[in-house]
């Protein structure tokens, strides 16, 4: 059961520093604009070496950037709450934190589900048809693997979860 949590914390912190640094990172998109190489984030789009912030209120970078900001926020949730885990003293007797952590997992697996596709969708009709030279960066390639993190991380504390409500279920018979 430890190891299983071990390796849903482990899952779970490397899924939330990539949150974070493809949230705040600039190269989600890299493309050619009038022959010079551009690449934008999430905030800021960068042009022959010098940055900007989007200032524009385009509703799918909106879209994105809140479900990236709530996915990382619900895996630092579940991050704590799994550390609680380790200790079973629970005030409540049908309250399991193994079982809340992999659930704030899987809340922040559809978060980061739904911003890639959300910005992937948006991405590929629009920079697709406009530029014809242009592919997604690092940035977004770090998203899609928070996303396979989390995940992961959920599926290791659900184990860890069956684990101990199979070893609670020997214990009373």
């Amino acid at each position: 059961m430890y190891s299983f949590m071990a390796g849903g914390l482990f899952c779970a912190s490397v899924g939330n520093i990539l949150l974070v640094v493809c949230t705040a990172t600039d190269y989600w998109v890299q493309y050619r604009l009038q022959g010079a190489l551009a690449h934008q984030g999430l905030w800021r789009y960068c042009l022959v070496g010098k940055c900007y912030m989007q200032m524009e209120n385009i509703a799918y970078w909106n879209a994105t950037r809140a479900f990236m900001i709530l996915s990382a926020l619900s895996c630092f949730a579940g991050i704590i709450t799994g550390i609680l885990s380790f200790a079973h003293r629970s005030t409540f007797e049908k309250f399991n934190r193994s079982f809340a952590a992999g659930i704030m997992f899987f809340v922040s697996t559809l978060f980061v589900l739904l911003a890639m596709a959300v910005y992937t969708g948006v991405t590929v009709n629009f920079l697709g048809k406009r530029f014809g030279d242009w592919r997604f960066s690092w940035s977004y390639i770090l998203g899609w693997v928070a996303l396979l993190m989390t995940f992961f991380a959920g599926i290791f504390y659900m184990c860890a979860y069956r684990m101990h409500d199979c070893q609670r279920v020997a214990e009373t018979r």
